[in-house]
């Protein structure tokens, strides 16, 4: 295998432990209720805790990775995540695991960023959209794992351990990192074909508040806004939604909630082949990339049925949903490899993610006051059920053409 997939791979494992992090806290929240009683707007506020965190760190955590290096700068961060889950165990009120939450969530914003830069620096442009679906991925094997294995370990153990259990995975993977990312992956580049956006570029690196002059940019950063409002509802709600209007227990989540998460690998690779496989056909990047979005936006309404439905017929619109966003996300994050040169591609991800991470803290807050009020899950599909149709219409809006843009300097 040639060694810039061994690096893929590499980076879809810290993914998925994100991802596996992430879960913990929805699939154990039943667990969690029995110590601290958790209101849906506290459970809200938990999600948005963490979002919070993200979104910041996430605009930040681009720049620090363009800093620090690859290498360098994933080790920090994971270090500091997986520190971070592990703190949820020692939790004894809502505030403490607010505070936990808000950690992690300061510490995974960086991920992305991160695979983003991995991904431009090792993969020439008609790998990248497959790459990063291999990449994305990994949030779907972090989801998939995480309902069956927290199911498990809360059979023979209490909740705490779950959390230590996933930040110990965390701190696994950065001794297989150090040992593995040795190499600087420029030889692996001259063998590529060149980024299109690299001839011409200015010697000097353009400044961060640049990029917010580019209209490119504000619709990514919009279009994401609307697109992770749905997800960061989804992967925060899905486990409590089946626990209060379905009436799961543990078991039941731990069988069934897996499933949405499955489609969304499938999602994620099939999303990054698709438009590969439109490259190669001869169609230009512009075509490649939005018509793989279009398509992916275009399941999404699906999710507006899934309270009309028996259980089962709910599981596979969620699974539709699910395909269809992370084909999407796969798409989204790739366009900046499209747009932008390798030197400020992590930068304008970190700026991306912002913009979703703050959407994903909108929707929750308003998703949990919502069923507070006794609106019902019914309202909150039907909103996230239109999102991805308006992130699409972003783009349109916004990119006319998706082909390289060089910020001033």
């Amino acid at each position: 295998m040639p060694i810039r997939w061994r690096v893929a791979w590499l980076v879809c494992v810290a993914i998925a432990i994100s991802y596996l992090d992430r879960q913990s806290l929805p699939v154990a929240v039943a667990a969690i209720q029995r110590d601290i009683p958790l209101t849906n707007t506290q459970f809200g506020a938990l999600s948005s805790a963490f979002l919070l965190a993200y979104a910041l760190a996430y605009a930040g955590g681009g720049v620090l990775i363009d800093r620090l290096g690859t290498r360098r700068g994933f080790l920090v961060i994971m270090v500091f995540w997986s520190l971070a889950c592990a703190s949820h165990s020692l939790a004894t009120s809502f505030w403490l695991l607010a505070g936990s939450r808000f950690l992690l969530g300061a510490g995974e914003g960086g991920g992305f960023p991160a695979a983003t830069k991995v991904i431009a620096e090792w993969f020439p442009v008609a790998e990248r959209s497959t790459a990063m679906g291999l990449v994305n991925a990994g949030t779907a094997v972090g989801a998939v794992v995480a309902p069956p294995a927290i199911a498990a370990i809360l059979t023979h153990g209490t909740w705490r351990w779950v959390f230590v259990a996933c930040g110990a995975a965390g701190l696994v993977w950065t001794v297989w990192w150090m040992k593995a990312y040795v190499g600087s992956p420029d030889s692996a580049q001259r063998k590529a074909t060149p980024m299109p956006a690299a001839a011409g570029i200015p010697a000097d690196k353009p400044a961060w508040s640049s990029l917010l002059k580019l209209r490119q940019v504000w619709g990514l950063v919009g279009a994401k806004f609307l697109t992770d409002a749905a997800w960061f509802f989804y992967i925060a709600w899905l486990p409590k939604y089946l626990y209060d209007a379905r009436g799961f227990d543990v078991k039941q989540v731990g069988y069934y909630a897996w499933v949405p998460f499955f489609a969304s690998g499938v999602g994620s690779l099939t999303g990054g082949w698709f438009s590969s496989w439109l490259l190669r056909r001869g169609r230009s990047v512009d075509v490649a990339r939005k018509l793989a979005l279009g398509l992916s936006a275009a399941m999404m309404p699906v999710i507006v049925f899934v309270t009309q439905v028996p259980v089962e017929w709910a599981i596979v619109l969620f699974s539709i949903a699910f395909f269809g966003q992370q084909s999407w996300s796969t798409l989204v994050m790739i366009v900046p490899t499209d747009l932008f040169d390798r030197r400020v591609v992590a930068s304008v991800a970190g700026l991306v993610g912002f913009g979703g991470a703050m959407g994903g803290l909108v929707m929750n807050l308003l998703a949990g006051r919502l069923l507070d009020l006794g609106f019902g899950y019914q309202t909150v599909f039907s909103v996230v059920g239109t999102l991805h149709v308006l992130g699409f219409c972003v783009i349109l809006l916004t990119i006319r053409e998706i082909r390289p843009v060089f910020p001033p300097v």
